[in-house]
C-alpha cells in the first residue's frame, strides 16, 4: 500500500511494482482511493456542487473505502492474491484532520479496515510536490488544492498551504503507526529498487502462476 501527498510519485511506483509482480507470476489485484462504483458518482456530484461539510466529506470517503474493502480487498486477499492499494485509510487520517475532523474519530471510523502488511510512505518536500503537480497542467484540482477551506483564492497558493498541512499530518501518522518512509525525491529507478526489496519478504508463501 502506498501513501503520500499529491505529487509524491507513489502512483508511479505502485504501477511499476504491479507490472513487476505480474511479470514474476503473482496474482495481483489493484484498488485506489475514491473508486467504488457505489459512491463515486455521488462523490463527484457533491464535489462539483461543493455540498460537503468536512464531516460528510469524510463519511462518504469512508463509505467508498468500506465498499471496496468488502468487494475488492478482502476477497482477493482471502484467495491468496497480492492486493496493491493506491492510498488507504491514512489518506483520510491526514486530509480530513486538516479539514477539521477529530483524529480519534477518524481512527474509530476506519477501525474495521484490514491493517496492510506493508505501507510505503513516499515523502517529498512541498516544493517538489508543487512542481510536479503544476508541471503537467495549468492548475491543481479544487479539492486537491484545499480550495474548499478558503486558504487562498489562488489555486497554487492554496495547494501549497493545504498540502503543507497534509504533509505535517502524514509525518505524524508515519511516526505513530510505523509507516515505511521512502525518499520520493530520488530517481524513479532508485525508489523502485527499494520498493521491490521491501516488498520481497511480504511475498513469501504467496502463490505464483506456473
Amino acid at each position: 500500500m502506498v501513501e503520500g501527498i499529491d505529487g509524491s510519485g507513489k502512483s508511479t511506483q505502485l504501477s511499476l511494482l504491479q507490472t513487476f509482480l505480474l511479470s514474476e507470476g503473482y496474482d495481483v489485484s489493484f484498488t485506489e482511493w475514491n473508486s467504488s462504483p457505489l459512491v463515486k458518482s455521488t462523490t463527484k456530484r457533491g464535489k462539483k456542487r461543493n455540498l460537503f461539510t468536512p464531516t460528510t466529506f469524510s463519511l462518504i470517503h469512508a463509505t467508498d473505502f468500506a465498499d471496496r474493502h468488502e468487494r475488492s480487498i478482502l476477497p482477493p486477499l482471502q484467495s491468496g492474491m497480492v492486493v496493491l492499494a493506491d492510498r488507504w485509510a491514512y489518506t483520510a487520517f491526514a486530509r480530513d484532520a486538516v479539514r477539521g475532523c477529530d483524529p480519534d474519530w477518524l481512527r474509530n471510523l476506519y477501525e474495521f479496515g484490514t491493517r496492510p502488511d506493508l505501507t510505503l510512505y513516499f515523502r517529498v518536500d512541498i516544493d517538489t510536490s508543487v512542481a510536479r503537480i503544476t508541471g503537467g497542467r495549468i492548475q491543481p484540482k479544487y479539492h486537491e488544492a484545499g480550495m474548499d477551506l478558503g486558504l487562498s483564492s489562488d489555486p497554487i497558493t492554496s495547494f501549497r498551504l493545504f498540502q503543507t498541512k497534509v504533509l505535517e499530518e502524514y509525518d505524524k501518522i508515519a511516526a505513530e503507526l510505523g509507516l515505511t518512509v521512502i525518499d520520493g525525491q530520488r530517481s524513479i529507478v532508485e525508489q523502485q529498487r527499494e520498493v521491490r526489496k521491501l516488498v520481497k519478504p511480504v511475498l513469501k508463501g504467496l502463490r505464483r502462476a506456473g
